[in-house]
């Protein structure tokens, strides 16, 4: 009954634990979670306002499929302000969120057999929707010797006559690791002369630690004409529910496609978050995502510290976003099973690294309450104890 299509697809992981626990927990458990991908503050009240505002005003029509003018112009500002990127308005689309920015570039240009080269531990949803189009996802392997990022050599050797396409993820979920001018060069280098498309997630940009970010397509001119950025205000501006992602790219062509395909599937995103996305973009609340981002860095390193001080496990320090990925090897090389056992013995929820690609590890989001994190922890330590 069911296509093959569809049966490519494997369930979100993340997901899956996330609504594991908060079921367990309505259940009367005393689950502690930290699976969940989205940031424990509120959305900033000038944005909530520009919400009401679109409301009350009728602004609940369909507009264009690719956005609203003004939403589209605040886009191309932020892009030139933050990543002195020159993006026209017209090089930019407005998803449902990063992941149908994805899901509408793969869909656009894979095709079957061509091949997506994927740093791994990398985000869930990446290879699942590289295969739903058809295409063959390349994975590279990293570790915490160079940081979690790929190198030109590893890229190089990676690179055959079917490659398409490599995914780039900085921060990275679940690493935190943050590409550097010079490393995004290196990478550049071994791209020119090529077709390569870069798909660059930049989701967690306003998340930095310690560490300026540089957006993939300002390092050149020839990688701004190969990379489609894709970003967002869920993880920055506290804004997960309310679904806005976007792309950009000065290929007219691909942005045509990825249009046209948009208009025959969701068509517009929800009207009023377009008219509240405006003002996070003209950067009216970047004190609060300021304050956002030193209280991550805080509980970062906290938790850091924390988990290194246990035996038997260790992390590197995130450059970014709100994710530690914990190395679990001296204790299991089953991050499933680890990660089930130390549910129910317990109750405390994280998700395994072979979801991410990297066996051996689990990631713990530090977005909740210090007092939470370190019971958390504690809860973790006596469970690791109790293995060894």
């Amino acid at each position: 009954m069911l296509s093959d299509r569809i049966q490519t697809l494997s369930p979100s992981l993340t997901i899956a634990i996330s609504s594991l626990a908060r079921d367990l927990k309505a259940q009367g458990k005393d689950i502690l979670s930290f699976s969940a991908g989205e940031p424990d503050f509120g959305t900033p009240q000038r944005i909530k306002d520009e919400a009401i505002k679109a409301i009350n005003d009728g602004f609940t029509q369909y507009t264009a499929v690719p956005g609203i003018p003004e939403l589209l112009e605040a886009v191309a500002a932020k892009l030139k302000r933050d990543n002195n990127l020159d993006s026209a308005p017209s090089d930019i689309i407005v998803s449902n969120g990063a992941k149908q920015s994805l899901f509408n570039l793969f869909q656009a240009v894979l095709n079957e057999g061509e091949e997506v080269i994927i740093p791994a531990p990398y985000w869930v949803t990446y290879p699942e929707l590289v295969k739903y189009a058809g295409a063959v996802p390349v994975s590279i392997e990293t570790d915490e010797i160079g940081g979690f990022k790929i190198t030109a050599e590893q890229l190089r050797a990676a690179i055959t006559p079917k490659t398409k396409m490599i995914i780039l993820t900085t921060p990275s979920n679940p690493t935190g690791s943050v590409y550097s001018r010079e490393e995004l060069e290196a990478l550049a280098s071994v791209l020119e002369g090529t077709d390569i498309i870069v798909a660059s997630d930049e989701m967690y940009e306003k998340l930095v630690y310690d560490i300026d970010f540089v957006a993939t397509a300002s390092i050149s001119e020839d990688m701004y004409q190969r990379t489609v950025t894709i970003n967002g205000l869920s993880k920055s501006v506290a804004m997960t529910g309310w679904r806005f992602g976007y792309l950009a790219t000065p290929n007219k062509e691909l942005i045509a496609a990825m249009n046209k395909l948009q208009s025959q599937s969701t068509s517009n995103i929800n009207s009023i978050t377009q008219k509240a996305a405006i003002p996070a973009l003209l950067g009216e609340v970047d004190t609060e995502i300021e304050q956002m981002r030193r209280a991550f860095e805080g509980r970062a390193d906290e938790a850091v510290k924390l988990f290194n001080d246990i035996n038997g496990l260790s992390v590197l320090k995130p450059q970014g976003a709100f994710y530690l990925f914990v190395n679990i090897k001296d204790i299991s090389n089953d991050s499933i099973e680890f990660c089930k056992e130390l549910l129910q013995a317990t109750g405390v929820a994280v998700v395994p690294g072979i979801g991410f690609g990297s066996e051996g590890y689990f990631r713990f989001s530090f977005a909740t309450d210090i007092t939470t994190i370190r019971e958390g922890i504690r809860r973790i330590e006596k469970f690791v104890q109790s293995k060894r």
